[in-house]
């Protein structure tokens, strides 16, 4: 999919919804100067990379993969029978020519019930992973009648990326795959109809 008219929100680049067939993937591949991260929806995933890494994913963690100076890559799906779902993200690095870098992000089980916990930011604060771009990245789980509140401060923008159910973001409601956006400052709320789950993306 290529639209010159919209080539990406502020920092965020790419949002890829991959589904994957068992035994299959993305063979060895380079990239450069981009921070990239994978959430896994369903399955797992299989991960090799030039630094050394060889890791596999299971569902609800998150690989960030900040490219830098160069490095390469490939993803599969280690099952052979299950297919492998996943959102694939690219957002652009606050500078070029960072030493590449790989780092994992796994949720707490004591914080799964939580509506809003943050996943990826600059800081590393809440135990979140590191990412080299002011960002702040948060997984949303609402029940049906639920919400959440967000703060977007001046000079920032809002992605809102529904991952399944049904979400209502200044009175527009969104339903899978659907995304939104916003760069008016303020305290926004997202109310839930169903059982929902989406990625909010803080942006400078």
């Amino acid at each position: 999919y290529h639209d010159r008219a919209h080539m990406g929100f502020r920092s965020l680049r790419v949002i890829n919804q991959d589904i994957v067939a068992p035994g299959e993937g993305f063979g060895a591949h380079p990239h450069r100067d981009m921070e990239i991260f994978s959430y896994v929806l369903e399955g797992a995933i299989a991960h090799k990379d030039s630094m050394g890494n060889s890791r596999t994913l299971l569902l609800g963690q998150i690989q960030l993969m900040s490219a830098g100076s160069g490095v390469t890559h490939s993803e599969f799906n280690p099952s052979d029978r299950n297919r492998l779902h996943l959102l694939q993200i690219w957002l652009h690095p606050e500078k070029a020519g960072f030493t590449p870098s790989y780092t994992e992000w796994h949720p707490d089980p004591a914080a799964d019930s939580q509506p809003k916990v943050l996943m990826i930011s600059r800081d590393g604060r809440e135990n979140s992973a590191v990412i080299h771009q002011d960002a702040e990245i948060y997984r949303l789980r609402l029940q049906p009648g639920g919400s959440v509140t967000h703060e977007l401060r001046s000079g920032r923008g809002l992605w809102l990326q529904v991952i399944r159910g049904r979400l209502t973001l200044g009175g527009v409601e969104l339903e899978a795959g659907d995304g939104a956006s916003t760069e008016t400052a303020g305290v926004l709320e997202i109310q839930a109809s169903e059982n929902s789950e989406a990625l909010l993306f803080d942006l400078r």
